[in-house]
C-alpha cells in the first residue's frame, strides 16, 4: 500500500515539472519568435527603403529591383567561377 502511494506521489511531481518545464519553454520560444520577427521585419523594411531610394529603375517596384539584382548577382558569380576554372 505504502508503495503505491509513493507511486502515485512521484507521477504527480514528474506531472508538475513536466507542465512547468513546458510552461518556461513556451514562453522562451514564443519571445524568441517576436524577436526575431521584429528583428526580421525591421531589416526587410530598411533593405526595403534602401533599394527603393537607390537602386530602382524608373518604373520599376521594389520587388522587381530585388529579383533584378539577385539575377545580376548570380551573373556575376557564375562568371566567376568560369573565369577561376580557366
Amino acid at each position: 500500500m505504502a508503495k503505491s502511494k509513493l507511486v502515485q506521489v512521484n507521477e504527480k511531481i514528474a506531472e508538475s515539472v513536466t507542465s512547468g518545464y513546458k510552461k518556461i519553454e513556451d514562453g522562451v520560444v514564443g519571445g524568441y519568435k517576436k524577436i526575431e520577427e521584429g528583428v526580421v521585419g525591421g531589416f526587410n523594411k530598411m533593405t526595403d527603403k534602401f533599394v527603393d531610394n537607390y537602386l530602382t529603375k524608373e518604373g520599376e517596384t521594389v520587388e522587381e529591383a530585388k529579383a533584378r539584382l539577385a539575377k545580376e548577382q548570380k551573373t556575376r558569380e557564375e562568371a566567376g567561377r568560369k573565369a577561376g576554372l580557366k
